[in-house]
């Protein structure tokens, strides 16, 4: 019972401390979606796991919820998956291979963060992978809408510059810009058998991803940054039993 009571209190003693990391957003596609303040900085983190106990050995992870890529990328998978089930052949292996893309995004960004813990190496590829699986979803919605004989929306767009307008942040507010932006078509020339609402989710999702992976190759670039700075798990463990020796 005594052993009980000591492993509780040691477990209730490991409190979470968020880390943060900043960003700089020097492009304007998503400005008003992640940013507080027009001066203002992005701030993310994916180190929010840490506990005051924790030696220098193992860093801080988990905290992937936070991060921006990982919010996308969960709604981007969430409009993935109707997205196929409505629009593409169900006996077409593009419909499963873009629902794994999109699935391959979330996951690998999640692993990666926890990974970070022992090994910033693993978490470096496990990021790269999430960005290479959204890179290949953004081929697949291309590849839609160019066999269907639709364009892209360039930033000149009108529902390009409404879709920024709005900061998007979760399937509510994407439903609502789909929906507007059926009500105010006019003159618009399909294939008579593509709907028009398979044209608007396919532009908008991909202004998602482009998002996404900007915010991936931003964490890919600073992880690198820090561990050619600081090393990795062999260096800390190496420079922490030679202090030990000292002592």
């Amino acid at each position: 019972m005594r052993g009980r009571r000591r492993l509780r209190r040691r477990r209730s003693a490991r409190k979470t401390r968020d880390g943060t990391r900043i960003h700089d957003f020097p492009f304007d596609f998503y400005l008003n979606h992640v940013i507080l303040h027009s001066k203002q900085r992005i701030i993310q983190t994916d180190d929010c796991m840490n506990t005051e106990k924790t030696p220098a050995l193992v860093l801080p992870s988990g905290g992937y919820r936070k991060l921006k890529s990982f919010q996308l990328s969960q709604l981007i998978y969430d409009i993935t998956v109707p997205f196929t089930e409505l629009y593409i052949p169900l006996q077409s292996r593009t419909r499963d291979q873009m629902v794994q893309a999109a699935r391959s995004g979330v996951q690998n960004i999640a692993e990666g963060s926890i990974d970070a813990a022992t090994s910033v190496r693993m978490k470096l590829n496990l990021y790269n992978v999430a960005r290479a699986s959204l890179e290949e979803l953004r081929l697949d919605y291309q590849d839609y809408l160019r066999q269907h004989n639709s364009p892209e929306w360039g930033k000149d767009s009108p529902l390009y510059q409404e879709f920024v307008a709005r900061r998007i942040a979760d399937r509510a507010g994407f439903k609502a810009f789909i929906r507007w932006a059926e009500s105010s078509a006019t003159n618009v020339k399909t294939y008579p058998e593509t709907p028009y609402k398979s044209i608007l989710v396919a532009n908008a999702t991909l202004l998602l991803i482009a998002s996404a992976v900007y915010f991936l190759r931003r964490q890919i670039e600073e992880k690198s940054k820090k561990f050619i700075d600081e090393g990795g798990f062999s260096e800390r463990m190496h420079q922490i039993r030679r202090e030990k020796r000292k002592l």
